[in-house]
């Protein structure tokens, strides 16, 4: 079996472990193990099917697809945006989360970065992920980051299709004041930006993660960023 192929096999079966959540088995596994049972084994699911994925793709021969130099850039300036959704996203109550549907009860469930997208961290995933295919611009890379990239667009489609069955008029109400996209929901003036909200101190951390990750880029991934 050629690298690559092993590439394209972990691969799916990294987004095969994680599509299992939208499934109707989903609601079997969480019926037969309970709520927390089934998220140990969505995890131990998801980093199983990780590390061989990684693995797969350091052995994965370079196959050239596209050369722009000024492509090999494109990370410096969309990791900064990035790093902050999803520092934002670690900082921030999201009603989008397990187990934090009860924030969908707030008078006001859409603050700080829920203005702006209501999937912050699927969309920081997919900044990183995109930047890296267009600056790598091979195949193994298309395919190891357009895994990521593919997993965290879909997802947020799969999520909002969950939830509005699950949570009915609480999830709609929240849905109608935030966007998927980022900045629609606040172009189409269902809500408004608000910096002060988001706060000095997820900008600074997002800024910071971004930061660590330009510093260990080269001694962790081998590859220097600039």
């Amino acid at each position: 079996m050629s690298p690559m192929t092993k590439l394209l096999i972990a691969t799916a079966a990294f987004l095969a472990a994680h599509f299992i959540s939208s499934t109707p088995l989903r609601a079997r596994l969480i019926k037969a193990l309970g709520n927390n049972g089934y998220l140990v084994l969505y995890s131990a699911a998801a980093v199983a099917t990780l590390i061989p994925m990684i693995f797969a793709y350091y052995r994965a021969p370079f196959i050239g697809l596209w050369h722009v130099p000024a492509l090999r850039y494109v990370p410096l300036v969309m990791m900064p945006a990035a790093m902050v959704l999803i520092a934002a996203s670690l900082m921030t109550r999201n009603p989008t989360l397990v187990g934090q549907e009860r924030l969908l009860k707030a008078d006001d469930p859409a603050r700080g970065i829920l203005r702006i997208t209501r999937h912050p961290m699927m969309w920081g995933i997919a900044l990183w992920a995109a930047a890296h295919v267009l600056a790598r611009g091979d195949a193994a890379s298309l395919v190891f980051f357009g895994g990521f990239l593919a997993l965290a667009l879909s997802g947020t489609a799969l999520i909002d299709r969950r939830k509005q069955v699950a949570l009915g008029a609480d999830w709609q109400r929240f849905a109608a004041v935030t966007s998927n996209v980022p900045f629609a929901a606040i172009a189409a003036r269902r809500n408004r930006f608000s910096a002060a909200e988001i706060g000095w101190a997820r900008l600074l951390a997002g800024l910071a993660l971004y930061a660590l990750v330009l510093w260990l880029h080269p001694m962790v991934f081998g590859a220097r960023p600039y």
